[in-house]
């Protein structure tokens, strides 16, 4: 039997001892009395940390886990931040929540916290959507924003997303200044949890409208979508938040024939009819496509439980309902735009595009085809948010997006939106179908035009306090041992984002890499696939990113060309190990 580590009891015991509820009390001497010390362990062994996404985590009594008071001291800690930033001022705040279970309760603790800490707070009186939290941030002059959401994991999980007046997530030093003072809070007894109600206002429908009409003004083809208006979607909010906004969206931008399935429109944090909410696992849109293979649908698409992620199947050459992955729809959606823009004659040499280092690089070609600057991040939307306030008054941001199904078109939100990207997709789809082409087919002709990419992504699930070891094992035998060669190439480039350089290994010279310290291994071949591994900031997983390229000689090849490069992909992972 596994031994207790007695620092682990010791926590344990505090809140046994501690100013905390009795049923917690009972669920924490249980895991005691069971003697279930992996349960214990994993539950007290640190304190939940900000990661890519914020705080993130299983629901559960522990310092490890999402409780009321793990989101208490989070919100006294975030209090206590925003009151030291902005001694003097009326400081105001947002807080929306998601349909998970649980998240409308940790909200009203969220608000509760902050009117007690003399914080006005805007409270969204039903479920929302993340970005329209974000929205609603900038709109009401808040300084800060909170999202009780865990995006697209499972049923288990809860989470909280902390904003900055800007709308986006925290970005160093602000998010580093948020956990020292989170991590200041040593006792549950300086956690004000006393609500006050004459700090607090209810929000809801008002916002919903100024959002949508901010996103329908940034149509770039209404003329097609007029003629395009029966244009037949499958619509799937995954038991989530999308229900509320991403019809009124559609039927806003002029879309007329959106059948919302109906087996998962009811928002449930059971989530019920799926494996996963994650419109990322092909299983989570296979009702949609029954549905759309039904009734001959031209465009599927599916958006996670707080709608900021969105998932899309077309129909292919053979006239089969196919998925189209985040870097295909990145990647098209891009495409689109910038041919729109120069479509309409809308350039004027400030545009820019965002998009993060494990993201297709197909997106560069194109960018750089149309003399737009397309610029580089990190993962996480926080760094695309923080680059688009830098930019802001300077230059116009078109879109920009990341391969895991989160994509921002405009700029009146600072986090992925899969509100406005429902709209733009459904927009392009119109669009295509206009010219007498399709989605697939366009992605087809960007291949022809600009080579075939491919691109896949492999998580390894290593969870717990050994399964964090083993990662970081993993991450140190890469970094001092890299591979000579991937997929029979030779790897000619090192980019350690940990060390913030990279390292020519045909010359053995070394450049700088200007971007914030983050614990990312790229590995460039010969041939022009780039490899990433990068250990997951919001989940205990290590994520392998693997593109590769070649020329597409013509449409008819596409089939051929794709098994090929699926082959390629499937020998480098297997030259990784994974």
């Amino acid at each position: 039997m596994q031994e207790l580590d007695p620092a682990i009891l010791d926590k344990a015991n505090a809140w046994l001892k501690g100013n905390y509820d009795a049923d917690v009390k009972q669920q924490v001497q249980k895991l005691i009395d069971d003697k279930a010390y992996t349960d214990l362990t994993d539950s007290f062994y640190k304190d939940l940390e900000f990661g890519t996404g914020g705080l993130r985590g299983l629901m559960g009594p522990g310092s490890n886990r999402i409780n009321k008071y793990t989101i208490g001291a989070a919100t006294q800690g975030l209090a206590n931040y925003l009151k030291k930033t902005y001694p003097g001022e009326k400081i105001k705040v947002a807080i929306a929540h998601d349909s998970r279970n649980n998240s409308d309760v940790l909200a009203g603790i969220t608000a509760d916290v902050f009117s007690a800490n003399d914080i006005y707070v805007y409270f969204f009186k039903a479920l929302r959507p993340t970005p329209e939290l974000s929205f609603a941030v900038r709109h009401l002059g808040c300084k800060s924003g909170v999202m009780l959401t865990a995006s697209h994991n499972p049923k288990e999980y809860n989470g909280y997303k902390a904003y900055g007046e800007d709308g986006g997530q925290f970005v160093a030093p602000h998010d580093k200044a948020v956990m020292d003072e989170v991590a200041a809070i040593s006792s549950v007894d300086e956690v004000k949890f006393t609500r006050n109600e004459a700090n607090i206002e209810f929000i809801g429908e008002e916002i919903d409208q100024l959002y949508l009409d901010k996103i329908t003004a940034l149509s770039v083809s209404p003329e097609a979508i007029k003629r395009q208006k029966d244009l037949k979607i499958v619509y799937s909010p995954l038991h989530g938040t999308g229900v509320t906004l991403v019809p009124k969206a559609l039927e806003q931008f002029g879309f007329e024939n959106v059948t919302v399935l109906e087996s998962q429109a009811t928002p449930d944090g059971n989530f019920p009819t799926v494996v996963y909410p994650n419109p990322e696992e092909k299983e989570a849109l296979n009702l949609a496509m029954e549905k759309a293979k039904e009734i001959d649908a031209d465009l599927v698409m599916a958006t996670d439980p707080d709608a900021d992620r969105v998932g899309i199947a077309v129909k292919n050459d053979k006239g089969e309902v196919v998925l189209l992955n985040g870097n295909q729809v990145a990647t098209q959606l891009i495409n689109y735009l910038l041919s729109a823009w120069e479509e309409k004659g809308k350039f004027t040499g400030k545009e820019y595009i965002v998009k993060t280092i494990v993201t297709s690089y197909l997106i560069d070609t194109i960018a750089k085809d149309k003399g737009v600057e397309c610029y580089n991040t990190l993962t996480g939307f926080k760094y695309i948010g923080e680059l688009m306030t830098k930019f802001e008054g300077e230059k116009t941001f078109i879109g920009g997006g990341e391969e895991s199904y989160g994509y921002l078109i405009g700029d009146i939100v600072r986090d992925k939106d899969a509100v406005v990207s429902a709209a733009f997709i459904a927009e392009m789809t119109a669009f295509y179908k206009d010219k007498g082409s399709s989605l697939f087919e366009a992605l087809v002709d960007t291949y022809l035009k600009y080579g075939f990419y491919k691109e896949t992504l492999i998580s390894i699930t290593k969870k717990g306090k050994t399964g964090a070891e083993e990662i970081k094992a993993m991450m140190e035998q890469y970094r001092t041992n890299p591979p000579a060669t991937l997929g029979g190439s030779k790897v000619i480039a090192l980019k350690d984002y940990e060390l913030r350089k990279e390292t020519d290994l045909t010359s053995n010279t070394v450049t700088p890499i200007d971007l914030p310290k983050s614990d990312v291994l790229q590995f460039v071949t010969e041939d022009g696939s780039i490899i990433s591994a990068r250990p997951s900031g919001t989940e205990p997983k290590i994520k392998f990113y693997c593109s590769v390229n070649t020329k597409l000689a013509s449409k008819e090849a596409f089939h051929e060309t794709e098994k090929q490069l699926d082959e390629k992909l499937k020998t480098i992972m297997q030259d990784l190990g994974v």
